[in-house]
């Protein structure tokens, strides 16, 4: 009787360590698409900003 309720227990326990990793694997995921999102969002504005830039620059070179 005893290896039955070991072996029972120790299925329990696999699966707790599982969602453990499962939780963490999620959290950090969501840390990751945070990130990239701040990424995208600075990479979007240093694009207007160089957009703006080159279209000042244009105007600059026509005025010549």
């Amino acid at each position: 009787m005893f290896w039955p309720m070991f072996a029972v227990a120790a299925g329990f326990l696999g699966l707790a360590v599982l969602g453990v990793f499962a939780v963490r694997v999620f959290l950090e995921a969501r840390r990751l698409g945070r990130q990239v999102e701040d990424s995208a969002r600075r990479i979007n504005r240093a694009a207007e900003e160089l957009e703006r830039a080159a279209a000042s620059a244009a105007h600059a070179v026509d005025a010549l």
